[in-house]
């Protein structure tokens, strides 16, 4: 390791543009919150059983930003020795990831580990140009640029997001940092790394989006809407086909949409989706995704969250047709009984306002014996979940 005139993190945090790490950064993961203890490490192992997820189905350029952040969720469930564990595989990865040598050195102290925290941060300063003033060279912008992104990635993920307004804050300042990372690293970036860059950012604006619907003036809005498709036009033409195919299932939601405005935005006309049929999008996805069951996985779950409750099954069914292995792919059995579980909470709650008749039981058993599939070879915390709620609505059927 390169040796560095020892720097330490609040000398960075007072003298420059951006600081790498994640334990800094204003998200709600990093303060102290009203939320009980039990309720905040449940829903941090949500997360990160979310992001589990993600890391297998995203092979592509911010799978640094999934593993840092997975470090970060373990630190929080003091699982410290994983937290050090998984930082430093991304140091040997990538070298240069700014973010990992940073979160490394905040485990190790925290550790009490005094020579490798300050190791650790000489190497942050040697990677920041700080020790031959070579901060604004091409290579130093490109490595800011990369954690700036990663630390953008990760507002995606808070916890504890008490209201909207604190939801809306995270997903602009996750914006905001893409857009910095984009302004150090220009054209430095490669194209592929920054399509997925903007796939992130569009995900982000489009829950932006979500909550400005039924808040927000009309031109406020208008601003968010255009740009999340112009964002999506660009991810289409990328080669991964794991975010071309989100990212045509995303125009299709942004399509739907347009009706909520007085005008039809420019942005739609801009990106040529005039007269496009959102339902197309949804089908372009499902083409490009057609052979990849993990794609699939996450087109069933975004429909599922879309109440397209019929095309989710479906989605979970093509991916099933091609691999039905529980242990492989248990995100389909997964998102198939929380579809069955939701159809029948619904039809059960009509019911009890004279609005149809009683729930199908098929639900509750097609549910439990998706469960029961993946209960043991992929046993986490939302499954465990899943199958209470399953439990729950048997005792109401019971009474």
């Amino acid at each position: 390791m390169e040796k560095a005139p020892d720097v330490d993190i609040e000398t960075l945090i007072d003298e420059f543009e951006y600081i790498p790490g994640h334990f800094h950064l204003e998200m709600n993961l990093n303060f102290e919150c009203n939320t009980p203890v039990k309720l905040r490490r449940r829903d941090i192992t949500l997360k990160r059983d979310a992001l589990q997820f993600q890391l297998e189905s995203d092979s592509s350029f911010q799978q640094l930003a999934v593993k840092n952040l997975l470090g970060v969720f373990s630190y929080y469930l003091d699982e410290f020795g994983s937290a050090r564990d998984i930082f430093l595989s991304i140091t040997q990865e990538d070298p240069d990831n700014l973010n990992a040598w940073a979160n490394l050195a905040y485990v190790y102290d925290s550790l009490n580990s005094e020579d490798k925290a300050s190791q650790c941060t000489d190497k942050v300063s040697y990677l920041m140009g700080l020790d031959e003033g070579e901060s604004d060279s091409k290579e130093v912008r490109l490595r800011a640029a990369r954690c700036l992104a990663e630390q953008g990635y990760a507002h995606a993920f808070d916890v504890g997001l008490p209201n909207e307004d604190d939801n809306m804050k995270k997903m602009i300042s996750g914006i905001g940092l893409y857009d910095k990372a984009l302004a150090y690293g220009k054209h430095e970036i490669p194209v592929e790394e920054k399509r997925s860059w903007f796939f992130t950012m569009a995900s982000l604006s489009m829950r932006l989006d979500g909550i400005l619907m039924n808040k927000s003036k009309e031109e406020h809005r208008l601003l968010i809407f255009n740009k999340t498709l112009t964002l999506l036009h660009e991810v289409v033409k990328s080669s991964n086909a794991y975010y071309k195919a989100l990212a045509w299932c995303y125009i299709g939601m942004m399509l739907e949409r347009q009706n909520t405005f007085s005008t039809t935005p420019m942005g739609i006309h801009d990106c040529g989706f005039s007269g496009t049929d959102p339902l197309d999008c949804f089908g372009k996805a499902l083409e490009i995704a057609k052979d990849d069951p993990l794609i699939l996985n996450r087109l069933a779950k975004i429909c599922h969250l879309l109440g397209k409750q019929e095309m989710a099954i479906g989605t979970c069914n093509m991916a099933l047709d091609l691999l039905q292995d529980p242990k492989l792919n248990w995100q389909a059995y997964c998102t198939r009984a929380q579809i069955h579980i939701s159809t029948y909470i619904r039809d059960f709650e009509r019911a009890k306002m004279g609005l149809g008749g009683l729930p199908d039981r098929t639900h509750l058993t097609s549910a439990k014996s998706d469960l029961d599939n993946i209960i043991n070879v992929h046993p986490c915390l939302k499954t465990y979940l899943d199958m209470a709620e399953i439990l729950s609505q048997e005792t109401h059927i019971s009474v």
